[in-house]
């Protein structure tokens, strides 16, 4: 495997971050998730501009979009395969031992794997965490992730693939790497960005494709909604045929079969829209 750090590509063997990189020592950077398909990004450049909006949030210098993009390229073209999941991080960089960053610049990574196809219906649980809304992470997609990293390892302990969170005040907010849609009455709701949720770009494209509305949920609208589903990087829309000990039978359900759908062909038409 060949991997693209600081200017260019390396082997995976020989590619070296230091241990007092920022990103290792305090979680201080962020990432993206790129979905690719025989050698090429799915909506790349939606990607790039959450990336510097990260980067602002967090108060990092902006990356070179142009170059993370080259990089991007470069690490495709070097590593085929038919479908994977490309990874952008930009981190601090080197910096003394705390939380103040160092001057040494900063660490961009970009790295490629392989992926499988999702079934198209899973399993998911609610847990006892909550996201805050209010916090100075939020809506940033940071590498600080073992929140995260807890909760999926619950789901899986459950038999499921994916946890869902409440935010602070009690509404349903986001799975531990997706965006979640209920559908009621035959009308398709998911979680407003204010709620704490990341700004998902399969999310974005989901809305504006499906007409789903963004309204604020409470978290036991899971008990009763008459359909389900996530949508993420790699997951695209996909459906939920049980949440704790609900069955969802019949999944995907009417509605949630035609936005998994309209996505797969709308996606089909432009791989960057």
């Amino acid at each position: 495997m060949k991997i693209w750090l600081n200017g260019g590509l390396q082997d995976l063997d020989t590619a070296r971050v230091s241990v007092l990189d920022h990103g290792l020592t305090v979680g201080d950077g962020i990432f993206e998730t790129v979905k690719t398909a025989e050698g090429r990004p799915f909506a790349l450049t939606r990607h790039l501009e959450r990336l510097a909006r990260s980067a602002r949030g967090l108060g990092l210098p902006e990356p070179d979009l142009d170059e993370v993009r080259a990089a991007c390229a470069a690490v495709i073209n070097a590593n085929p395969m038919p479908l994977g999941r490309l990874r952008i991080t930009y981190t601090g960089g080197l910096s003394p031992l705390g939380s103040d960053r160092g001057d040494q610049g900063q660490t961009l990574v970009v790295a490629l794997g392989e992926a499988n196809r999702r079934p198209d219906t899973t399993a998911v649980i609610t847990v006892p965490w909550t996201r805050n809304e209010r916090g100075a992470l939020t809506g940033l997609k940071t590498t600080s992730y073992a929140e995260n990293v807890v909760a999926l390892a619950r789901a899986h302990e459950q038999g499921a693939s994916e946890a869902l969170f409440a935010n602070t005040v009690g509404q349903l907010c986001e799975g531990t790497g997706s965006n979640v849609f209920v559908v009621l009455d035959g009308e398709i709701h998911t979680p407003p960005v204010a709620s704490g949720c990341l700004a998902g770009i399969t999310r974005a494209l989901a809305v504006d494709w499906t007409g789903a509305r963004e309204t604020d949920l409470p978290l036991d609208v899971l008990d009763r909604a008459d359909e389900v589903f996530l949508t993420s990087t790699l997951r695209d829309v996909q459906a939920v045929h049980r949440i704790d000990g609900r069955e969802l039978p019949g999944a995907p359900g009417a509605v949630t079969a035609k936005a998994m759908r309209i996505f797969d062909e709308r996606a089909a038409d432009d791989l960057d829209p």
